[in-house]
């Protein structure tokens, strides 16, 4: 039986560029090569995209990007030629694939917009959809449509970049209805970058200021005094949850330092919690996977309050996926190893007819 072809993509212009690198290098060398052939396509910070033969290795550093044997790659949109076409000493030649595992965080990656590109050439992806990617990229229309469903979340309210000449004005008005102290957040970036959180008027202020340098929405939530809890969501069309994790951050919130630089954070796996609550917890996530049409993969992230109410934090379509990352070791809790998960991720996209 011939081997797929799966194009993994990483890097990306993006403010999570260095997690891409990172979650890639672990699910590269978690792909089994009896069964796949491999073809790696990096893409810049600056938005170049290239074909890259070199040792998997020197993705996590960045070295990559110096490799003698780059070349450009273009994701050729149309489905007559199933792949990219790669540049070469001014000749263009057709590298056809089978899936592409589009393992991209944040804006330009995780937020449809290389899921729509992937759309138009009509080759199956590992994830989830256009539109499902960039409504949970999208925080303020994650609430909408989570919040329509009966699914509870923080109270909040945006802020657009044209308010900036009014945005103390407006900043008065948001904390006086939501109360100190408050988390601002950029509406489209992940991995808590760019997120602060304020104890009075001046703190707020800086953080919007600071939020826009990442997006020109923002969104402001009351703060939720509770436990952190995640739980990874698996498949397409029967989806299915794993038990809960806690997190124990070693900063004041779970940031991107405490993700991914910081290894002191603890992770607990599965929660102390008693089993209807994990229950409970497992069937709002999966409810809000289908609410929001994700398909694939995605990592809910929940507070749980004093009082026993489950809140819904966020949904992420293209958790981080490094060796201390959440997901990965939630399935693995499961008996799913990092390469048997791998493996079943790119099964599944290159078998379902995709309706997500």
């Amino acid at each position: 039986m011939a081997r797929l072809k799966v194009a993994v993509l990483f890097g990306g212009a993006s403010s999570e560029h260095d997690i891409s690198l990172k979650s890639a290098t672990h699910i590269i060398k978690n792909i089994p090569r009896e069964k796949y052939d491999v073809i790696c396509v990096g893409i810049t910070k600056k938005g170049r995209w290239l074909y890259y033969p070199g040792d998997v290795s020197e993705i996590i550093s960045g070295q990559w990007e110096r490799n003698p044997d780059c070349v450009s790659a273009v994701l050729s949109p149309d489905p007559l030629h199933k792949g990219f076409l790669i540049m070469d000493n001014g000749r263009a030649t057709i590298r056809k694939v089978d899936v592409v595992f589009p393992v991209l965080h944040g804006k330009n990656g995780e937020d449809g917009t290389v899921q729509g590109l992937l759309e138009l050439a009509k080759i199956p992806y590992v994830g989830c959809g256009l539109l499902a990617s960039a409504a949970c990229m999208d925080k303020a229309m994650a609430h909408t449509i989570l919040e329509y469903y009966g699914i509870h979340m923080a109270k909040w309210e945006q802020i657009f970049q044209r308010d900036f000449r009014h945005m103390e004005e407006k900043c008065e008005a948001i904390a006086k209805k939501l109360g100190y102290p408050l988390f601002i957040k950029p509406a489209n970036a992940g991995s808590s970058i760019g997120v602060s959180r304020a104890e009075n008027k001046q703190e707020l202020i800086d953080g919007v200021k600071q939020a826009f340098i990442h997006d020109d929405k923002v969104i402001i939530e009351e703060c939720i005094v509770g436990r952190e809890l995640e739980t990874a969501v698996f498949g397409y069309h029967s989806p299915f949850a794993s038990t809960v994790g806690e997190i124990s951050a070693s900063n004041t919130f779970y940031d991107y330092n405490a993700k991914y630089v910081q290894e002191d954070s603890k992770l607990t796996i599965p929660a102390e919690l008693p089993e209807e609550k994990i229950q409970e917890i497992q069937e709002i996530a999966v409810k809000a996977y289908m609410a929001i049409g994700c398909c694939g993969l995605s990592r809910v992230d929940f507070f749980l309050k004093e009082s026993g109410e489950v809140i819904l934090n966020e949904i992420n379509t293209m958790p981080g996926f490094t060796s201390i990352s959440m997901y990965p070791k939630l399935m693995e809790h499961l008996g799913m190893s990092p390469s048997y998960l791998v493996d079943k991720m790119i099964e599944q996209a290159a078998a379902t007819e995709r309706t997500c």
